[in-house]
């Protein structure tokens, strides 16, 4: 049964930790499921292969918006600690990144990681905090 209670975790914690921060989380509040993706760009990232190991199942990312982006206006980075692992994928990031911009916060939590010949795989499911 759903009870809407969130599991904190270390990482939400290290989240909770810049309250105030748009990139942070508030204590007492849920988490709405929206969406599940695989990462973008995972392939991109320089250390991802040391990272990699450090990820597991539940493991939460920050979702940090890029206005800047000279690929994506909308783009969302996706990351661990502070390495951006990749990308909210392009054709899902549209609402997502308005909401952002009108101040919502989001997470995504790991569900799946794969390596297939050199490529890691991460599949996550995103939230928005409310």
């Amino acid at each position: 049964m759903e009870t809407g209670i969130v599991k904190l975790t270390p990482e939400l914690l290290a989240m909770f930790a810049g309250a105030g921060n748009s990139n942070t989380l508030m204590p007492f509040t849920r988490e709405i499921f929206l969406l599940d993706i695989v990462v973008a760009g995972t392939s991109f990232c320089d250390s991802i292969e040391e990272v990699a190991p450090q990820l597991s199942s539940d493991t939460v990312l920050k979702m940090v918006r890029d206005p800047e982006n000279q690929h994506d206006e909308h783009a969302i980075g996706i990351y661990f600690e502070n390495t951006r692992i990749g990308w909210v994928p392009r054709e899902l990031n549209l609402v997502i990144s308005r909401l952002m911009d009108a101040g919502k916060a989001f997470f995504c939590r790991i569900q799946k990681i794969e390596d297939i010949r050199s490529w890691i795989k991460i599949s996550a499911k995103i939230f928005m905090v409310e």
